[in-house]
């Protein structure tokens, strides 16, 4: 049961970046996302922080949205 709430997690994660809303799988259009998506797996395995994941992320996927 320890694994529940990642694996539940990863499949919320997985349908928004990479499920289209016709339910296809496509890895385009969601640059911002998967850029900032792989930026917080890295800080959040470096520093095991949910606040500063959170925080970063945010403001990743704010900056990347104006800039790509």
């Amino acid at each position: 049961m320890e694994f529940v709430p990642i694996c539940l997690f990863t499949s919320l994660v997985v349908k928004d970046l990479f499920i289209t809303k016709t339910y296809s799988f496509s890895v385009t259009g969601m640059l911002p996302e998967l850029i900032a998506s792989v930026v917080v797996i890295l800080i959040a395995f470096w520093t095991r922080s949910m606040a500063l994941s959170v925080i970063i992320g945010l403001g990743l996927v704010f900056a990347l949205t104006f800039l790509i």
